[in-house]
């Protein structure tokens, strides 16, 4: 495991993060965080300031300086309906921009800057959502926003930096079978929108996993910039 790649995961407390540390973890390096500590995971609380660089600054730490692959998988999904009071509706919006997209920017922008200085290359796989393109509920703008700003920044990372061997891709789950996604179905009635998945179910934290350890893996360069859907047919484009 000498030569293993060093890789850094947020969000890898539970569901899709978990298999996705589970997924990579053979093959790598794994640092892993969350709100708490655990073994091989490093606790920050991404809705406040400078916690995503403190975050950044223990992983290449505790991975003798080198990060070759960052997977940003964290984040939230809080309803945030309409008719609540303009400042609370406000700040719904905030905290998830902060958590969704803003931590995630500030930290593709510390692995860009890293991959430079090592001019060794690096990968960068940003967890977005259906939503990105497909939209979500009335009480989840922010949501669908936060995701579709996270594409196209991947979009963005992909055609600035490939030169340099910076390649970055995002991966777009539809429902899946995490606490998350559990909640959610019941509260929109499951099997309705079920009939909305011509698969038949929602997808499996090991299927996205399976796709993030392919795109940080074994991916071709030539696909960076790609944005893969696991969603079982319910948007297609």
């Amino acid at each position: 495991m000498s030569d293993a790649p060093h890789i850094l995961v947020t969000g890898s407390s539970r569901g899709i993060g978990a298999a996705i540390v589970e997924a990579l973890a053979p093959s790598a390096r794994v640092i892993g965080h969350g709100t708490r500590a655990g073994s091989d995971r490093i606790s920050a609380d991404l809705s406040q300031p400078g916690a995503a660089g403190a975050l950044w600054a223990e992983a290449l730490d505790r991975l003798d300086g080198r990060i070759d692959i960052l997977v940003n998988n964290a984040g939230i999904f809080e309803a945030t309906p309409l008719d609540l009071p303009d400042a609370d509706w406000l700040s719904g919006w905030e905290r998830t921009m902060q958590i969704n997209l803003t931590a995630s920017a500030e930290l593709c922008r510390l692995a860009v800057r890293h991959f430079q200085e090592r001019a060794a290359g690096g990968r960068i796989v940003n967890v977005a959502s259906r939503a990105a393109y497909r939209g979500d509920s009335p009480a989840h703008w922010h949501y669908a926003a936060s995701k579709g700003g996270m594409v196209a920044m991947t979009k963005t990372i992909a055609r600035a930096y490939a030169g340099a061997g910076i390649l970055a891709f995002a991966v777009c789950p539809g429902f899946t079978m995490t606490g998350m996604a559990d909640d959610y179905l019941a509260s929109r009635g499951g099997d309705k929108l079920l009939a909305d998945i011509p698969l038949g179910r929602v997808a499996l934290p090991a299927e996205v996993a399976e796709t993030v350890r392919f795109l940080s893996l074994t991916a071709p360069p030539s696909m960076t910039g790609a944005v893969l859907d696991i969603n079982g047919a319910s948007y297609v484009r």
